[in-house]
């Protein structure tokens, strides 16, 4: 496995993270590319990459709690989305790791990241 950005034919670069084995069932791992801290996820045998900066007031998201969400319809909550919610450890603001789109203000957001998997390596696409 290369330890190096790997350049594709399409002009994208992507950036060896870890190998997928070493990254179990809700676990993550933070790494620095090109100077931003961003957080590979391993949810729902899915991996999902998010910077770690939280745009309420630069806290750690991603250090926060991982998650699901409540939502009421017709006057009854249900638990879903589960593994799939960061919530900022500092002031509680929650994202979708999938989409980075905050759960009740839809003006905040936080950036996200393709992953693909290649010869058992996690990599994150720029």
């Amino acid at each position: 496995m290369s330890s190096e950005p790997v350049e594709t034919d399409d002009g994208k670069t992507l950036y060896p993270v870890e190998p997928a084995a070493n990254l179990g069932e809700g676990e993550r791992i933070t790494v620095n590319i090109k100077g931003r801290e961003i957080t590979l996820f391993n949810s729902n045998d899915e991996f999902h990459a998010v910077l770690n900066f939280c745009p309420h007031q630069g806290g750690p998201l991603c250090e926060g709690l991982l998650d699901g969400t409540l939502t009421m319809e017709d006057w009854e909550w249900t638990y879903s989305c589960d593994g799939e919610i960061v919530s900022c450890p500092w002031h509680g603001w929650e994202f979708d790791i999938k989409t980075g789109e905050h759960l009740s203000k839809s003006d905040y957001r936080v950036p996200t990241y393709d992953v693909v998997v290649r010869d058992g390596e996690v990599y994150v696409v720029e």
